[in-house]
């Protein structure tokens, strides 16, 4: 990993995600951008040159000054920081962002006391950005100060879509050393599967991600319960996860995984961070 995008707007959700993209590029020895969307409206874009000009050099200066402080941070000592200044007033612009400066990982912060459907997925600057990015997007919500990988959870139903999602999440996951369950839900009714049927799906999938190789068979949980929904949250809280980590479909956000609305009732409470990755 060497280079980590921080989108800001210089809240303290913003510092939030910034000390904990500064703890990664410490560990990994990587680089940190920080990037603010000026998100200038078409009043002034629309303007004369002269007036367009001036006011976006004030709003640049205005950006740098902000900078001047909300960088003027103990935790960023030792860390390369470059600051970028777009004027985006779509939040999937990031994912140009991302591109243009070969973005390994993206870090934000988010806000809200409604949980992960409204702060995440639905309906919010982050969700957006989670579902046009093709990079992996980690949501933090609460302040960590040391942020750390140790134990995850990598959420997945096993199905052969999300090999390359499985793929970068096993990479990110193996270079902070971390131990990660795999965790499969499974639903009563009609979706309830045997102890075999679940074995042989997740064998499918790890004989081909791994080129044939079982050995993190091991690791896959196999986790009862009402709700997808209700698996993760409830497993991350028993073995008390550092990281909840789960495949999206990008624009078409994360109701294929979830065959539905996410329950508002575990959402809610799901204050851990998150890494989502795109299949």
């Amino acid at each position: 990993m060497k280079k980590i995008l921080v989108p800001v707007d210089f809240s303290e959700y913003s510092e939030y995600a910034l000390q904990a993209a500064a703890t990664i590029a410490k560990q990994q020895q990587a680089e940190v951008l920080v990037l603010h969307m000026l998100g200038l409206s078409e009043a002034i874009l629309t303007k004369n040159e002269s007036q367009e000009v001036e006011e976006a050099m004030y709003y640049m200066k205005l950006a740098e000054t902000r900078f001047d402080t909300f960088l003027d941070q103990k935790y960023l000592e030792g860390i390369t920081v470059t600051q970028l200044v777009k004027n985006y007033r779509i939040f999937s612009e990031i994912n140009d962002v991302v591109h243009e400066n070969n973005i390994d990982l993206v870090v934000m912060g988010s806000h809200g006391v409604s949980g992960l459907r409204e702060e995440v997925f639905i309906g919010s600057n982050t969700e957006k950005v989670v579902r046009s990015c093709d990079v992996p997007v980690l949501v933090i919500k609460n302040p960590v100060d040391n942020f750390e990988l140790n134990k995850v959870v990598f959420a997945c139903d096993f199905k052969i879509e999300n090999l390359r999602a499985y793929h970068n999440a096993m990479q990110i996951f193996e270079s902070f050393g971390a131990s990660v369950d795999l965790l499969y839900v499974n639903l009563p009714g009609e979706r309830f599967k045997s102890s075999g049927q679940m074995e042989e799906i997740v064998k499918e999938f790890l004989f081909k991600a791994d080129e044939g190789n079982l050995g993190r068979f091991n690791d896959v949980v196999h986790y009862y319960d009402y709700t997808v929904e209700k698996g993760i949250f409830n497993y991350s809280n028993k073995i008390d996860a550092d990281l909840i980590a789960i495949p999206t479909h990008g624009r078409r956000g994360l109701a294929h995984f979830f065959s539905g609305s996410i329950g508002e009732d575990v959402a809610n409470h799901a204050n851990r961070p998150v890494m989502t990755f795109r299949i």
